[in-house]
């Protein structure tokens, strides 16, 4: 069996690599632009992956085709897994064309690479629960419910959605649409939210929390360590049907506030914070975003990792690894 990751330096993607080099046998192929949120070859470096013969990896930049060079190379794939995308919120409010061409025009050139492989059991795009836009309280979207992205990052996720689904009613390609929420694990960016909250509380320094208005209510997320991501994926590969989209959830809601608390407590430090309210100010950032988990429930899907115990572990592996949060 071999697969094609897209993405594969960047977070998730170095994740997922290692996790099915640890728990099956199949080749990887690994393509990745190697932009600033890649850290180059470190995360696949420290994990070990890297050193796994199983793994072949090409720099290239799929907002352009892929050369036909590059084609041979990769050969026949099994199973595309298209990781690779711009993901920074605020990144996409200060310019958004980098995520348009990445995330739709990318996509595209991903799908038509995909129709010379005739053989394709599935190619999985890999989105987001960001697609939907705010959750009201109480309320979890389900697969099938309609797009109302609020921000040009998942404007443009819901664009690549809508491109696959479009290639495999047009051209019968293997389509599946996987959507998530805020994932954390080791060798995450400190832009983000878990370990740049860790980084400020070791410093002494203040955390921002995400808030609504009146700055007395924190948002909230549905957070999920990536080897649960990764875990989910690999069910999908056979239990996933063509044209079909999945919800991989959390196992529960937190708000930022708590977050936050729970990471200082872990430290050991305390927590010195301010609500912001910076959806007034920029709109875009979405208070709550939830995704239902039932389908992939009904299907026999479990979590195999407890998120208090994953969030724990994560928290000092970065204390052991402070280099990571340096970048």
């Amino acid at each position: 069996m071999k697969i094609l990751i897209t993405g594969i330096c960047g977070f998730i993607g170095h994740h997922v690599a290692e996790h099915f080099l640890i728990n099956t046998d199949y080749e990887i192929v690994g393509l990745d632009k190697l932009t600033y949120a890649s850290n180059g070859y470190n995360r696949l470096r420290d994990s070990g992956c890297l050193d796994n013969k199983r793994l072949k990896l090409f720099s290239a930049d799929f907002t352009h085709p892929i050369p036909n060079g590059l084609v041979k190379e990769i050969g026949d794939v099994d199973y595309i897994l298209h990781l690779g995308a711009e993901t920074h919120v605020d990144r996409s409010i200060e310019d958004p064309q980098p995520f348009v061409i990445s995330n739709v025009v990318g996509t595209m050139h991903l799908l038509n690479f995909s129709r010379e492989i005739p053989a394709l059991k599935k190619f999985f795009y890999f989105s987001t629960d960001e697609v939907f836009g705010p959750a009201p309280a109480g309320v979890a979207f389900q697969e099938t419910d309609r797009y109302n992205s609020t921000n040009p990052y998942s404007a443009s996720k819901a664009g690549g959605e809508q491109l696959a689904f479009a290639y495999a009613n047009t051209y019968n390609l293997p389509v599946v649409v996987t959507r998530t929420m805020n994932c954390f694990g080791e060798r995450q960016h400190p832009e983000k939210f878990i370990p740049g909250v860790i980084k400020k509380v070791i410093k002494g320094e203040v955390v921002f929390i995400h808030s609504d208005p009146t700055k007395t209510k924190a948002g909230s997320r549905f957070y999920i360590h990536c080897r649960n991501v990764a875990a989910a994926l690999l069910f999908l590969l056979d239990s996933a049907e063509h044209r079909q989209s999945y919800h991989i959830v959390g196992e529960k809601e937190v708000d930022n506030l708590k977050m936050a608390e729970f990471i200082a407590r872990v430290i050991g430090k305390s927590l010195n914070y301010e609500m912001v309210d910076f959806h007034s100010s920029r709109p875009g950032h979405d208070l709550r975003y939830s995704l239902s988990g039932e389908k992939m429930k009904k299907m026999g899907w479990a979590i195999p990792k407890n998120f208090e115990s994953s969030l724990e572990k994560t928290i000092k592996w970065y204390l052991d690894n402070p280099k990571w949060l340096e970048w």
